[in-house]
């Protein structure tokens, strides 16, 4: 119990991606999104997919399916694409839900779906140019917030160490001129200290290659 309980109220873990597709771009990628690494979670991970996908979509082709009841439109268009059966079983729904009862079970079912499972934040890093900054939405149908600051704004990326009631937190910021406040970087995620002295690191090479700028890289607040 005790082990159910600790994965319930952990939270999720965090995995660093780094790519280098040229000498002169890098990306940094934290991400909650868990990776199956075995057939059986490979499996599991294309079904939950599968099963997300379904619920959506009979959850919209029953609305429609009521809409067309209630106008008195025909729904052969179900027995083409769907058959007999299923045609048969999406009517008998439509008419046993009430509107008030299908519409707000349609929009939980379909906000299910598309709302994205994890977080996912990453950082750009291209040389001579700046970097760009960039959060994952909390669904699919909307993109990121994405943010880039150009080299000559950039200042200097500390590493900060903050204090949240008896919890010490790492968060990595980037001082922009002309802004009294700084950057943060993975604002939502806030990687443990390793992920985030890795991505210094990374940023700082990439921006001014080694040595570059005048920063001590460690701050505490």
């Amino acid at each position: 119990m005790s082990s159910v309980l600790q994965r319930i109220t952990s939270p999720p873990s965090q995995a660093l991606t780094t790519l280098q597709p040229t000498p002169s771009t890098i990306s940094f990628t934290v991400s909650t999104r868990p990776v199956p690494k075995t057939l059986p979670a490979l499996f599991f991970y294309y079904l939950s997919i599968l099963t997300r996908l379904l619920a959506g979509t009979i959850a919209i082709v029953g609305v429609w399916t009521k809409w067309r009841l209630e106008s008195g439109k025909p729904t052969d268009i179900l027995a083409i694409c769907l058959g007999g059966v299923a045609e048969a079983w999406l009517i008998k729904l439509a008419h046993s839900l009430p509107w008030r009862y299908l519409v707000p079970s349609a929009a939980v079912v379909i906000l299910a779906v598309v709302r994205r499972g994890y977080t996912e934040e990453s950082l750009l890093i291209i040389r001579s140019l700046g970097l760009q900054t960039s959060t994952s939405s909390s669904t699919y149908l909307t993109t990121s917030a994405k943010r880039f600051i150009p080299t000559t704004s950039i200042q200097d990326i500390f590493i900060h160490e903050a204090f949240k009631g008896f919890e010490v937190r790492f968060y990595l910021s980037i001082v922009v001129k002309g802004e009294e406040d700084v950057v943060v970087v993975f604002p939502s995620l806030l990687p443990r200290r390793q992920i985030l002295e890795e991505v210094w690191r990374g940023a700082r090479a990439g921006l001014w290659e080694v040595g570059g700028s005048a920063g001590v890289g460690l701050e505490k607040k």
